[in-house]
């Protein structure tokens, strides 16, 4: 009993085993695929029929073989199919289209025998030539129109095309690459722009297959670089159109700036006109009175980016008056000797004055041979004389009002010539004299008191050593008087003795 249990449970056990041996013995006389090879042109053109080919280098017998080609990492679309039952080459004849580029793959399974393990080739890789076309210039930055200083942003666009060179063109010339120009694949950036980046641009786009050229010029676009209009200058000179009616003529100009420019003129905060110009100058006409201060003037320029300013300016007039005085320095060479001249001629009053000059009653202007006039105005004018035989003779200026030669005021007369000015000028020559004989007179005073000092000190010295003297000799005379009593006293007590 017990032995028909065991047998009873041990059945299915042993009916397994024999199976799985069974199976394990018909797996390991299954041969493998062998690893697919595929084949095809590793470049093509778009719409381009060609041919790719897939086969087995290791085929075994008796086994239908499906030969698949895709594209790597996207198996979900095939791209060709072919069944080989004896071992036949498989060919896939495909459209060209973009996507096809890349690796392509063969995969090699048994259609029948679900044992057999699927094998893929090693990747064949493929390039798609598409020609380019459509090529067109897009302002990514925005406007055709920037300021000095912007950076330009230029895009190539294409409407097909691929493995394309670019190339751009600026009026005609390709634009060299700096630190400020770079061209990136399609894009042409412009950094810090000046107005020498202003022109006409263009990009040229190109691929090959093969030997042949494809090539797509795009149209040109317009870009300008304006140039910041800088602070204008303003001034006004005087019109005068009749006995009682004058004008000032007020200037606004910049030295730079794309036009056109907006020129405003303000009054301190009121507006005294305004215009657009295609030039970098306006000029407004404004009633004037003269004698009297009628406000401070302001010029403001705009050419789309930022506002300048002039300075302020007063509107006043001022009449010429005198007296005009005329002086003058000079430049020595050798010998000390004056060679040139500078004449300064100012008015003590007027705000808008004209300079003449004359020689002699002759006007002179501008340059001559011996002589250049510079006009500085209001402050004064100057006249560069060359000193020689040409330039001698009688100076005088005279100033007047621009707007009014009626006015006219004039210097004294000096007449100057190279004698003249290399020799001492009389006050000079009176100065020297007049030091000299102060200092003559006053060595003559110190010599006169010098000699009274000693006529006087010598005669007290006298008056003493005579006294000294008399002193001396009454003492002396004593002496000699008691030296005589002195002998005649010891006679005596000699003659004495001697008679007795």
């Amino acid at each position: 009993m017990y032995s028909s249990m065991y047998s009873s449970r041990m059945s299915p056990f042993l009916l397994v085993c024999m199976l799985g041996s069974c199976r394990c013995g018909k797996e390991g006389s299954v041969p493998s695929l062998g690893r697919p090879d595929v084949f095809g042109p590793s470049e093509a053109m778009v719409n381009e029929v060609v041919e790719f080919q897939c086969r087995l280098s290791v085929y075994p017998k008796d086994e239908t073989i499906l030969l698949e080609l895709f594209k790597e990492g996207n198996r979900g679309k095939l791209l060709g199919l072919y069944s080989s039952l004896n071992g036949e080459t498989a060919t896939f004849p495909i459209v060209i289209r973009t996507l096809h580029e890349g690796n392509l793959e063969c995969v090699a399974r048994a259609q029948n025998n679900s044992l057999l393990e699927p094998t893929v080739s090693y990747t064949h890789y493929l390039k798609v030539i598409e020609p380019v076309a459509g090529a067109k210039v897009i302002i990514q930055s925005g406007q055709d129109e920037v300021f000095v200083g912007s950076t330009l942003k230029l895009r190539c666009q294409l409407t097909a095309g691929n493995h394309i060179s670019y190339k751009w063109l600026q009026d005609g010339q390709p634009v060299s690459q700096s630190p400020l120009h770079s061209a990136v694949e399609d894009q042409l950036l412009l950094y810090r722009t000046s107005t020498a980046d202003s022109g006409s641009y263009t990009c040229m786009a190109t691929n090959r297959y093969k030997t042949t050229p494809f090539t797509s010029n795009s149209s040109a676009v317009v870009i300008t670089v304006k140039d910041v209009v800088s602070n204008p200058d303003i001034s006004f000179s005087v019109l005068k159109e009749d006995a009682h009616n004058y004008f000032a003529l007020v200037t606004c100009q910049s030295t730079r700036g794309t036009p056109n420019v907006t020129f405003s003129l303000y009054n301190r905060t009121e507006l005294a006109g305004n215009m657009t110009v295609e030039e970098r100058k306006a000029t407004f006409k404004i009633p004037l009175v003269l004698e009297r201060h009628l406000g401070w003037l302001q010029c403001q320029a705009y050419n789309g980016d930022q506002v300048a300013y002039s300075n302020w300016l007063p509107l006043q007039v001022v009449s010429v008056a005198g007296p005009v005085t005329m002086k003058y320095d000079y430049d020595v060479g050798e010998n000390y000797a004056v060679v040139g001249l500078r004449l300064y001629c100012k008015a003590t009053k007027g705000s808008h004055p004209r300079y003449k000059w004359f020689l002699n009653q002759t006007l002179l202007q501008g340059r001559g041979s011996f002589y250049y006039t510079v006009h500085q105005p209001p402050e004064q004018s100057m006249l560069l004389l060359s000193v020689g035989r040409s330039s001698a003779g009688t100076y005088h200026c005279e100033v007047s009002d621009i707007f009014d030669n009626s006015s006219a005021v004039s210097s004294n007369k000096q007449y100057l010539d190279k004698h003249v000015l290399n020799g001492f000028p009389v006050s000079v020559v009176a100065v020297v004299f007049g030091c000299f004989t102060f200092l003559l007179l006053l060595v003559a005073a110190c010599c006169w008191t010098g000699v009274l000092y000693r006529r006087r000190s010598n005669g007290e010295k006298s008056f003493v050593v005579q006294e000294m003297e008399t002193f001396q000799a009454y003492e002396d005379e004593l002496e000699v008087s008691k030296y005589q009593d002195d002998l005649d006293i010891n006679d005596d007590y000699r003659t004495t003795m001697h008679l007795h």
